[in-house]
């Protein structure tokens, strides 16, 4: 009996080592020669998010040595790419843009009925983080936060400030920076950034809430001003502009890009992505394309990337009732 179980023991041992040996040698055949890698983007071609990730596509090419070929999936918001990447094979062979905190809020809203959990994705790392910031007209009397905030509170809900939609990430961004403050804001949901600007120029609102890599030309133009970034650090394309932080103001916001695979998707190809996602953002080819979209390169390797879905995770749900109502 004792010799039985001792062999049996041996079996499951050796069967073990056997699965672990296979799946080790599969992540260092992967990618295999002539056999592209799928990065879906559920976004439309031509925007930041996009041309962000056709950048890392080229440059995770030259290291891994494989295609890498974006697919864009439009629709809902993202959710549309989302489901089709929960849904793929977990073989590294099809992996997608993640854009926080707008994956947060399709599955934390049962509202949106999306197909797929937190836990149907495995984090490879974050790409960038295009940090949020609030602008005004340069003629504007708000010379800083604290004078938008002040007069906000002193008349609720009269000073409009723009979002470019509904439970985007500029939304989620007034509406905690209300929060913070007790400021109350007339929030205008516009279609995208473009619109959004337009009527800030055209002084049909007063401020405008966005992303770092959507002004830069008005800002060079001299045809706005930035109250603040939101985030723990300047950027590094807006030299001498404070952050909300520097201000007194606890509030970091914007659009955090990262890469998913399945869930499923074995730890030894999950580490070699995000070694070949780090190695290519740091070439300087990379981080110049990526500087001349006014892209602030923020990388964090998987548990890092996670640890930020967690936290921001946990404010984007406090907020989702309330982005409801405005």
């Amino acid at each position: 009996m004792i010799l039985s179980s001792l062999r049996m023991r041996v079996t499951v041992l050796a069967a073990a080592c056997m699965l672990l040996a296979a799946v080790s040698a599969g992540a260092q055949a992967f990618p295999a020669k002539n056999k592209a890698i799928t990065l879906i983007v559920g976004f439309s071609a031509g925007g930041s998010s996009d041309a962000g990730a056709r950048i890392l596509a080229s440059g995770m090419e030259k290291v891994l040595g494989a295609k890498v070929e974006v697919l864009n999936k439009p629709g809902a918001s993202g959710q549309i790419g989302y489901t089709m990447l929960s849904q793929a094979k977990p073989n590294g062979y099809t992996i997608g843009l993640a854009s926080l905190p707008g994956i947060m809020v399709s599955i934390m809203d049962a509202d949106r009925k999306a197909a797929y959990k937190k836990d149907s994705f495995q984090p490879i790392g974050l790409q960038v983080l295009d940090a949020g910031v609030l602008a005004v007209k340069a003629d504007s009397p708000y010379q800083s936060i604290k004078d938008l905030i002040e007069d906000a509170k002193a008349r609720p809900r009269k000073i409009t400030v723009s979002t470019t939609g509904l439970q985007t990430g500029d939304h989620f961004s007034i509406l905690q920076l209300q929060k913070l403050t007790g400021a109350e804001f007339a929030i205008v949901h516009f279609d995208g950034a473009g619109t959004a600007m337009t009527s800030l120029l055209g002084k049909k609102i007063d401020a405008y809430v966005g992303n770092v890599g959507d002004v830069l030309s008005q800002l060079k133009s001299g045809d706005i001003r930035i109250l603040g970034v939101m985030d723990t650090q300047e950027s590094p394309f807006m030299p001498g502009v404070k952050t909300f932080e520097s201000q007194g103001i606890s509030l970091l916001g914007g659009s955090w890009r990262g890469y998913l695979a399945p869930a499923g998707t074995p730890k030894a190809i999950v580490d070699k992505l995000s070694a070949a996602m780090k190695t290519a953002l740091e070439t300087e080819e990379v981080k110049s394309s990526m500087a001349k979209l006014g892209l602030q390169i923020r990388y964090m390797n998987a548990e890092e990337y996670t640890k930020i879905w967690d936290e921001y995770g946990t404010v984007v749900k406090e907020l989702i009732p309330l982005s409801k109502n405005k």
